[in-house]
């Protein structure tokens, strides 16, 4: 909406202006909102929406897949001192 009327205002920011009231938020929300919708078709550059959230799944992955890391390193250890104790015990 707001690209569609931003011809009509002197300014970007007197666009955001005019619209944020007739939507129900504040303009510097719908700033934020305009400028990632021209980020995310290629008008503006950054990280798009679509990458920030794959960076966000990876790293929730990578947070996952060093826990159960942690949880086999332990595992390993005990099952291995539990080894040593049945061999020195036989």
């Amino acid at each position: 909406m707001v690209q569609e009327h931003r011809g009509e205002y002197p300014s970007l920011w007197a666009a955001v202006e005019s619209m944020a009231p007739k939507i129900g938020c504040v303009p510097q929300t719908l700033l934020g909102w305009v400028k990632q919708a021209e980020v995310d078709v290629g008008a503006r550059p950054g990280v798009s929406t679509t990458e920030a959230q794959r960076v966000k799944e990876l790293e929730r992955e990578v947070k996952e897949l060093r826990r159960a890391n942690e949880i086999l390193k332990l595992a390993s250890a005990f099952f291995a001192q539990a080894e040593l104790d049945r061999r020195l015990k036989s």
